[in-house]
């Protein structure tokens, strides 16, 4: 990592953070400098900001360079999970701390440079960095991932996801109890407006996103949730649960470190400490084959971190105050 660090000259004009950091550091594009704010990768006064946020002079700006990344990923030997395979696609039981594709800080020991190793045939349509890729979940999110080996079936998929076709069910443990067995949450989905890491139901401008939930378990201070996804909008299903008061167990991002403290009991406050992600899982995909039409669907066990948590929970019994089913918080 390169990083950068310096005073914005308290008698200079007001002027944009990305125009600012453009100037001071030489060979860095506006655009490249744009990225980098909104990876996170720049600070005022140690906060993230909006590429359009005016600096007055006198802020304190660090910049962190990644990096540069390879033109093309290079294929590396880590082991997969194999669901199904042919000469059109791939399915995969991605583990939890496994990023989908390269990006900004992560150039190596992706699911793209595993499946290089894997297969020559992995479709282009996704660019150089993200070849094949037609979806992805986030890095502590575990469970099945689809990718296509050549353009027609890229694009089949791709259609697919499109237009909300595809059979996604996710299991999640949160913190707390919902009021009801059952429920649709439905909100916009946009960068946050003032952390620029994260996803918000509250920003300006956004896609639209629905997430529909059931209740599987009630225990004391915990729920397990079946979740099944309408749409699949960046951080959706961590934005939703946070902002109806549920968070996801392990997710300090949207709020779930803040509830751990409330778990009294010390073994299972360890479990989740010890998971050391968010407790999510994508347990079944299902999609029409791009080649045949044949509908087909993967279905995949919890990961050992979450089964661990559940299988505490349930020798505990059930929430005293709730039952196995229905109740408050």
């Amino acid at each position: 990592m390169e990083k950068h660090e310096f005073i914005y000259p308290p008698d200079s004009e007001p002027a944009r953070l990305d125009q600012v950091v453009a100037r001071l550091i030489g060979g860095l594009t506006r655009a490249a400098v744009q990225r980098l704010i909104e990876a996170g990768m720049v600070t005022v006064e140690g906060l993230p900001q909006k590429p359009s946020v005016k600096l007055k002079g006198g802020e304190r700006i660090v910049v962190t360079i990644p990096p540069p990344l390879p033109a093309t990923p290079v294929p590396e030997a880590i082991p997969l999970t194999i669901l199904y395979e042919d000469r059109d696609l791939v399915v995969v039981d991605k583990p939890a701390g496994m990023v989908v594709h390269p990006g900004a800080g992560t150039s190596g020991g992706t699911l793209v440079n595993a499946l290089l190793a894997h297969c020559n045939d992995l479709s282009g349509i996704g660019g150089e960095l993200r070849p094949g890729i037609v979806h992805r979940i986030d890095k502590d999110t575990s469970g099945v991932v689809v990718v296509a080996k050549h353009d027609a079936s890229h694009q089949s998929l791709a259609h697919q996801f499109k237009e909300h076709t595809i059979k996604r069910i996710y299991l999640a443990l949160v913190f707390g109890s919902p009021k009801t067995d059952k429920g649709r949450i439905e909100s916009v989905i946009g960068r946050h407006p003032t952390d620029r890491k994260k996803m918000s139901g509250k920003a300006r401008h956004g896609k639209h996103a629905v997430t529909h939930w059931q209740v599987l378990g009630r225990y004391s201070g915990v729920t397990l949730l079946k979740l099944r996804l309408e749409t699949g909008r960046t951080h959706q299903i961590r934005v939703h649960l946070s902002e109806a008061g549920h968070p996801l167990l392990g997710d300090d991002t949207y709020g779930g470190g803040g509830r751990l403290a409330g778990i009294r009991d010390p073994q299972l406050r360890a479990l989740i400490r010890d998971m050391g992600r968010q407790a999510l899982h994508a347990k079944t995909l299902g999609f029409l084959h791009p080649t045949s039409g044949e509908y087909l669907e993967f279905d995949t066990d919890l990961p050992e971190d979450m089964g661990r948590i559940i299988e505490y929970l349930e020798n505990q019994g059930p929430d005293p105050k709730n039952g196995p089913a229905g109740g408050r918080d």
